[in-house]
């Protein structure tokens, strides 16, 4: 019987068109999901998050594809994708079904929001780990093994041609591209420019160090949430504020989580300025968001931020302020 080792996701840069010119690049559509590796084996299927959490419960249609890969056993990477009804990946309609484990209310949401899983890399076979393959061969292999279903596909890839993949992407409204190096072999758990990831939407992770008290409609509830992110010496620098983006229901829940980690100073690693720390609510850093902005200025704070929901998929030292370039505001720039 075969035992799959552990994996961890290999992780890719941010970058622009300017750097993955060549004929050595292959580009893929980025999905705006949840990253998952699946273990398929004996007949099952376990879903780890990129932080290494088990997600299995969360997505049961997804057992099915156990059926997809014959008799063998296999450690597939990939992205868990909700499509909203003009066919977009839609983060806002997976958001519910990232948190919930109770299985009545999972089964109403497989039913109202199913999910695919885009398979896009293979690490393991049967009793033999292919993660030393360059990305040509595994992308094969993966084709030859994975047979598409209702609830999985394995989305194509172009030779070169990243400006033209790049304005498809923008056009059909999804996230951006990810280029790979086609010679690369599977990093597992490192982050590499050999995957370079370009968005159209420029959004970033963050972690969650605090909150204020809203008011008017907002009176008694969060009205807008401060935010951090890690630098390279380990420090967590405030990166700005957002209180736009929320529903009543994000909004309540977003307290009812926060509640239990406030604590009586601040988390930041810097004075906050004062017209945002008055009144805060700090939090232990534990919590990890995602907001979508204009640009970052000069001094590293994010410009008309908008949340975009939670990311329990992420460990909060993966917020990285290396994420927020000065200006950056447009992916293809550069």
């Amino acid at each position: 019987m075969v035992r799959l080792p552990a994996y961890a996701p290999m992780l890719a840069q941010l970058g622009t068109l300017t750097s993955v010119q060549g004929d050595d690049w292959a580009v893929e559509m980025k999905w705006d999901g949840v990253r998952a590796l699946a273990y398929i084996e004996d007949g099952a299927v376990r879903l780890m998050s990129r932080n290494g959490k088990d997600i299995t419960p969360a997505y049961p249609e997804l057992q099915l594809m156990a059926g997809a890969i014959g008799r063998h056993d296999a450690v597939l990477d990939g992205e868990v994708v909700a499509f909203d009804d003009a066919g977009r990946p839609s983060f806002e309609a997976l958001q519910p079904r990232m948190h919930q484990r109770n299985p009545a209310a999972v089964a109403e949401l497989t039913r109202a929001v199913p999910v695919t899983y885009m398979a896009f890399d293979i690490l393991h076979l049967d009793d033999s780990g292919v993660v030393a393959r360059p990305y040509t061969e595994r992308r094969e292999l993966l084709e030859g093994t994975l047979r598409p279903g209702y609830r999985w596909q394995v989305p194509v890839w172009f030779a070169d041609h990243a400006s033209q993949a790049f304005d498809s992407s923008r056009q059909l409204g999804l996230e951006g591209v990810v280029c790979k190096r086609m010679g690369s072999p599977y990093r597992p758990g490192r982050r590499s420019g050999e995957w370079t990831k370009i968005k159209n939407v420029s959004a970033v992770e963050i972690v969650i160090g605090g909150w204020k008290p809203g008011g008017g409609r907002r009176s008694g509830m969060i009205g807008s949430l401060l935010l951090g992110a890690y630098d390279a010496r380990g420090r967590l620098r405030y990166v700005g504020h957002v209180g736009t983006g929320f529903t009543q229901a994000m909004l309540r829940d977003l307290h009812d989580r926060l509640a239990p980690l406030e604590r009586d100073d601040s988390p930041f690693d810097e004075v906050v300025p004062r017209e945002h720390a008055r009144d805060a609510h700090w939090v232990e850093p534990r919590m990890v968001g995602e907001v979508q902005y204009a640009e970052v200025t000069g001094d590293g704070r994010l410009r008309h931020p908008s949340w975009r929901g939670l990311r329990p998929d992420r460990d909060p030292r993966e917020a990285s302020t290396a994420d927020l370039l000065p200006g950056q505001g447009d992916a293809a720039a550069g």
